[in-house]
């Protein structure tokens, strides 16, 4: 009996011992440096641990730290009912930009359901599923039902690997943000769940520093987001437009191959060169070799300072055989605070950033990255009816063929050109006007016409 005891003393001696330098995020006694964001769901402390509770008529609701975390390993433990679902933000962010405030970014899944996707990654109101558990049974096995599960995140560059309850979960390498706050979900319910339905948080611990010494690996294969469709778009009817490593679909706006010169793809982004400025007179103009007609387009794209460059579409390549950009619609890229372009125009501000250039200004409300980060367009394009995105932000739309889009027109440089931009079908168009713009993730999915 007491060797017993002294080999059990012996073993608890030995455990290796936590010497991480954790901080807490939470005080244990009341909500100071968190904010509550979205909906109404109700929050309270009891014996150290955050009871979030569930509130009918109310959408999703956080509580969000005050400060913004870029990298970082947390490590939390949590008890959700069987009946919730739940997350964990990351790297998220509320702005007024961004419809109205809504609370979007990287969601960590507290998935009850018998789905078992606990410690997945979801991109709450963005893009959707990033990363499930389909082909990891072993981490849906690790989840405790009604009990204590304990999740590890390392969120560190553009990589973002989960682990609950010591088990691999999930390894993605995406950077479409890199700084959010954390925040902790209380779902939405339905009329079929029941009010006050609990989920608790407790050792919620972060590190900031000395990250790589305290990382762990992962046993899974990442999945890579850059130039690639997510779940949720390949659901959808996306598809790629650009494959992020050759010239296949694409060719000169002017020629019947991918120009020689003024373009270069490296690290998954397709540049235009910079050539003094001059519009097509390098590389020139590059189109897909397909034609579209209904569509949502999405393009990432990276302005260098002072440059100007654009994303047409509606196309005709037969048309302007001449000097200068081939004819079509053109979502406007350039740097407004730089560029003599963003002051000029036939209607006022119609040639900055995200603007239907030289036709109709974008909301100058619109939220723009800094230069030398990745911006998001997105033209929605179905039938006549036309909506330029920036940043997740509907900046202008417009109805093509309409008396005062001919009128916007008929004041226009492309007076010249009949029925501009009212072509059934065209090109999409990436232009070289002679400054240096990258893009990637450039994907496109046709809509069917219901008109």
């Amino acid at each position: 009996m007491t060797l017993a005891i002294v080999f059990l003393l012996f073993l608890g001696a030995c455990e290796e011992k936590d010497t991480t330098p954790w901080k807490s995020l939470f005080n244990g006694s009341n909500f100071d440096g968190w904010t509550i964001k979205g909906g109404e769901a109700t929050y309270e402390i009891r014996d150290d641990i955050i009871v979030g509770k569930t509130v009918f008529n109310t959408p999703n609701t956080f509580l969000t730290t005050d400060i913004l975390y870029s990298d970082f390993i947390m490590e939390l433990e949590y008890k959700v009912d069987s009946s919730m679902n739940s997350g964990i933000q990351i790297r998220s962010n509320s702005l007024p930009s961004y419809r109205n405030g809504t609370v979007h970014g990287y969601q960590i899944e507290i998935d009850p359901s018998a789905r078992a996707w606990s410690a997945g990654i979801y991109d709450e109101q963005r893009r959707g599923w990033l990363y499930t558990l389909d082909n990891n049974p072993t981490a849906q096995k690790a989840f405790k039902q009604n009990e204590w599960n304990h999740y590890r995140i390392e969120a560190i560059g553009d990589t973002i690997k989960t682990w609950i309850n010591g088990v691999a979960a999930a390894y993605l390498i995406d950077d479409k943000t890199d700084k959010g706050f954390i925040g902790l979900q209380v779902h939405s319910i339905g009329k079929d769940k029941k009010e006050g339905t609990e989920i608790q948080w407790k050792n919620i611990n972060i590190l900031t520093d000395n990250l790589e010494k305290y990382s762990r690996k992962s046993n899974l294969t990442p999945v890579i987001t850059k130039n690639a469709l997510t779940i949720d778009e390949t659901k959808s009817g996306y598809k790629m437009l650009w494959d992020g490593n050759s010239t296949e679909g694409w060719r000169g706006a002017r020629l019947d191959e991918f120009p020689e010169n003024g373009w270069e793809i490296e690290n998954g982004e397709l540049t235009v060169l910079a050539s003094g400025g001059g519009e097509s007179s390098a590389g020139g103009d590059i189109v897909t070799k397909e034609l579209f007609e209904n569509f949502e387009l999405q393009v990432d794209f990276k302005l260098t300072k002072g440059a100007n460059s654009g994303i047409k579409y509606y196309v005709n390549t037969d048309l302007n055989k001449g000097e200068g950009s081939s004819i079509g619609l053109e979502y406007q890229i350039l740097d407004d605070a730089v560029h003599p372009d963003a002051k000029l125009g036939n209607h006022e501000g119609s040639r900055t950033i995200s603007s239907l250039y030289d036709l109709i200004k974008a909301n100058p409300n619109k939220h723009v990255n800094p230069i030398g980060s990745w911006n998001h367009a997105r033209i929605l394009s179905d039938s006549t009816h036309v909506e330029h995105w920036l940043n997740g932000m509907k900046v202008l739309e417009y109805e093509r063929g309409s008396e005062a889009y001919k009128v916007l027109v008929s004041e226009s440089k492309y007076k010249v050109w009949p029925n501009f931009g009212e072509a059934k079908q065209g090109h999409i168009l990436l232009q070289d006007h002679g400054d240096r713009v990258s893009f990637k993730n450039i994907k496109i999915k046709p809509i069917l016409n219901k008109k």
